[in-house]
């Protein structure tokens, strides 16, 4: 099995991180949101709501990011090994 060099394991350690981070924060906001249903207005509700949608679109293209950078390394691997 071939190494990933330095370069691609800082790229994936930084997207991992990037999706981690904000996974946290994610799980932050929906804790919020569930909380807010019963201890807040309608309009506050409706704020934690969209906190967490737009965290929750923020975290799947992370998600999205990792997975194709993930393929691409794959793809990459295995088209060096098909020329050799």
């Amino acid at each position: 099995m071939k190494r990933l060099s330095l370069r691609v394991l800082e790229q994936l350690s930084e997207l991992q991180a990037s999706m981690q981070e904000l996974s946290e924060e994610r799980s932050t906001a929906l804790k919020m949101f569930i909380a807010s249903r019963t201890s807040t207005t309608t309009g506050a509700q409706r704020e934690f709501w969209l906190e967490f949608s737009w965290l929750d679109q923020e975290y799947r293209v992370a998600v999205r990011r990792l997975a194709q950078f993930c393929s691409e390394r794959v793809d990459d691997r295995l088209n060096s090994t098909v020329m050799r």
